[in-house]
């Protein structure tokens, strides 16, 4: 049974399975990892300063000669910078959050770079698709990171209803069961986030990685609602003083408290005072396994289960 969808005819690629681009986290060897795969990968911008996103891109190049692409973070102060790079050095295509894309639609149309950005709501994906967006990816609130209000649920059969062009389910989904629940929602294809930070190839400090692994089903919490850009971490001892400047409405200080924490997780290591960004499926990753299997293991249950269902029915 293959998996053949609009999106993998858009982007390329053999299985609908798109690697989330986690600042930080996801460089050019998991980006590479996932698309050798047949899935695509992407490279996080975040706030990676120009030079080092242009080398992440031309490594990936060199280690992969199929699609992948990369997040770009539109709040991110020289993000007109990153565009005009990534113009020039070429993708395949670009998701985007944080943000609308308007501004840089023709020009990435005009190098045939397609453009999928991240939408946490309804009005906002109709919004981008009526600007040229060709996919939407719903993410709904069981994600990592910056979230909306909508669970993935509700969210994603709702997009599909509303929109012409491809939907791809974003938030919770770690396993083949997630997968068949998305294509049964009227997904396309998925990304993955969390369940990627405990693949092999992904470079973030062990300790992160043994972090997710350790995860309970009630193990992350939403902070800096009071500063109206919430997250979804694990918790630890940052989360909690997050909490208490939260219940206090001090979005100031959550925003100075808050700078370069990801990084100082997610490179450094340090799981306490670090922003441990990681979705509520993390409760449902149990091993550290090549970015190969994850993808091979995503699909073939997906399809096993889908075919299941089909004969229960039949």
């Amino acid at each position: 049974m293959a998996m053949r969808t609009r999106v993998t005819e858009l982007l390329g690629i053999e299985h609908p399975i798109i690697q989330g681009g986690m600042a930080w986290t996801a460089t050019w060897e998991l980006a590479a990892a996932v698309s050798n795969a047949g899935g695509f990968g992407v490279i996080g911008a975040g706030h990676m300063p120009t030079d080092l996103l242009r080398e992440q891109i031309r490594s990936a190049k060199r280690a992969t000669d199929r699609p992948f692409g990369v997040n770009l973070m539109l709040l991110t102060p020289h993000i007109d910078d990153i565009v005009e790079m990534v113009l020039a050095e070429g993708v395949h295509a670009v998701t985007t959050g944080a943000g609308n894309p308007g501004r840089y639609m023709d020009a990435l149309k005009a190098k045939g770079i397609k453009v999928l950005p991240i939408a946490p709501s309804v009005a906002l994906a109709k919004r981008l698709e009526s600007i040229g967006a060709d996919a939407i990816i719903g993410e709904g609130m069981e994600a990592g990171g910056h979230i909306g209000e909508l669970t993935t649920m509700v969210l994603t059969p709702q997009l599909v209803d509303a929109l012409d062009v491809p939907v791809i389910a974003a938030g919770g989904i770690a396993d083949g069961r997630g997968v068949a629940a998305a294509f049964a929602l009227g997904a396309e294809g998925v990304q993955i986030g969390t369940r990627f930070m405990c693949a092999t190839e992904c470079v973030i400090h062990p300790a992160v990685k043994q972090r997710v692994l350790k995860a309970k089903d009630r193990d992350t919490v939403v902070t800096g609602y009071s500063t109206g850009h919430p997250v979804r971490v694990l918790k630890n001892k940052l989360s909690r003083q997050i909490e208490k400047l939260d219940s206090a409405n001090r979005p100031d200080e959550i925003e100075a408290l808050g700078a370069g924490r990801l990084a100082l997780c997610m490179r450094e290591g340090d799981v306490d005072m670090g922003s441990v960004m990681a979705g509520q499926c993390a409760a449902m990753v149990v091993s550290i396994e090549p970015a190969a299997d994850i993808v091979h293991e995503l699909v073939a249950d997906a399809e096993a289960l889908m075919r299941a269902l089909g004969a229960r029915v039949s």
